[in-house]
């Protein structure tokens, strides 16, 4: 088995900080909604003058118990080393600390 975990290994961060956690509130009916992102697998690449930069777009929506089924956008952006360098909401909410 240690030849197939060399093999497809790659870039694995620690368990602990494999998921960048957040949360966003709705600008309609005032939910808190939790998102994720696997550092390992979510992100796509873009090559900047900087070198990589990561990025990522999720959309979330609440559970629709409040009937409301507003769409939230949030995009991010992470370095190489999978540190978070910015952060927007790009529709239908805001970030909630």
């Amino acid at each position: 088995m240690g030849f197939f975990k060399k093999l497809f290994g790659g870039f694995n961060a620690k368990p602990e900080k494999r998921y960048y956690v957040f949360r966003v509130k709705c600008q309609r009916c005032g939910e808190l909604i939790t998102g994720r992102v696997d550092v390992d697998n979510d992100l796509s690449v873009e090559y900047e003058e900087g070198g990589e930069i990561f990025y990522v777009r999720k959309v979330l929506m609440g559970d629709g118990s409040k009937y409301c089924y507003q769409q939230i956008e949030v995009g991010l952006k992470f370095n190489k080393d999978r540190k978070l360098l910015e952060r927007r909401v790009e529709a239908g909410g805001e970030f909630v600390e």
